[in-house]
């Protein structure tokens, strides 16, 4: 069944409010350092916008509860998980920077929006972001693009899928939306205001390039243009899937099970289906939102009934 946007608006509401009733991140749970590999001759680093519990075991669909509860034993974990918000930097050969996703910023509680934190530990700062790139238009995609009203990157142009403008930015499709769900709309339209407003805001056609050098695939179904950035060079090759996975505790080796955050359940899964049998079939590296901090990694062939695994790099 697929989820409306309605439950997926409300999906983000029960996160915002378990954020804040987790409170500040504990001593132990500092910031991890910006994990850095390069890709040819460009240059990734995996930013951390902090992490977060999330009741994985309410929220998963397509199977019973006490089997994502025992996948979720499996791999050592049980409700809630906590789950990493990772962001991409990438160091383009011309000497540009491009930001892949911003974090939630102030929108959902905090332990999370420490992007700019992890940034300068890169030793950047946000007025040397010449673009940035969303996956997707999720508060905690693009809830790092503004604070009190204000760009937080004062140069950089805004990409996004001309999918996901379309529908998070319709005054139409937020006024057809109930009152619940409109919470959404309207944090994707304030914080893309202040660069739509300076003409610093371009949208991208499916499986085109976002930006020169990065090349995009439409992975629809988390939100209606939700997108993967492919970084490659001399050979090599990094995808940025955004949210195909919440997690590698579950959906890898059920890549069916779906979240309550999907808008569209059925195509998420069909997204995420194709997501994982091409990465595995070619072996690139790819790097998850909201897998383990840095989130990058190889999907490998799954085994002891596993449709697939996750072999992470670095940490």
């Amino acid at each position: 069944m697929s989820k409306t946007p309605l439950a997926a608006s409300l999906a983000f509401a029960g996160l915002l409010g378990l954020s804040i009733l987790a409170g500040p991140a504990a001593a132990d749970e500092a910031l991890p350092a910006p994990y850095q590999l390069d890709i040819g001759r460009i240059s990734v680093t995996a930013l951390s916008d902090g992490q977060i519990p999330v009741p994985l075991a309410d929220i998963m669909r397509g199977e019973p509860r006490p089997q994502i509860e025992a996948a979720l034993a499996r791999a050592g974990k049980r409700s809630p998980v906590t789950l990493a918000v990772n962001t991409y930097l990438v160091a383009m050969p011309d000497g540009r920077l491009v930001l892949i996703d911003t974090g939630t910023g102030d929108l959902l509680g905090p332990r999370l929006g420490h992007l700019a934190e992890s940034l300068k530990a890169a030793g950047h700062t946000p007025d040397e972001i010449d673009d940035i790139v969303l996956t997707h238009i999720h508060a905690d995609h693009s809830g790092g693009l503004t604070r009190n009203g204000k760009a937080v990157f004062p140069k950089a142009r805004l990409h996004v899928a001309e999918r996901d403008a379309a529908y998070w930015l319709s005054d139409e499709a937020r006024a057809a939306a109930p009152e619940a769900a409109r919470r959404g709309f309207d944090e994707a339209i304030a914080m893309t205001a202040p660069y739509r407003e300076t003409g610093r805001f371009t949208t991208f056609a499916d499986g085109a390039d976002p930006v020169p050098g990065l090349q995009s695939i439409l992975r629809a179904g988390h939100t209606p243009g939700h997108s993967s950035i492919v970084v490659s060079d001399q050979g090599e090759k990094l995808v940025v899937w955004g949210d195909i996975t919440h997690g590698e505790f579950v959906q890898f080796a059920e890549p069916e099970v779906t979240i309550d955050f999907d808008v569209d359940q059925d195509a998420a899964r069909q997204s995420r289906l194709a997501a994982m049998e091409d990465a595995a079939a070619k072996g690139y590296l790819v790097a998850g939102a909201h897998i383990t901090f840095p989130g990058i990694g190889r999907v490998t062939p799954g085994s002891d009934g596993a449709a697939y695994g996750w072999e992470p790099v670095g940490r």
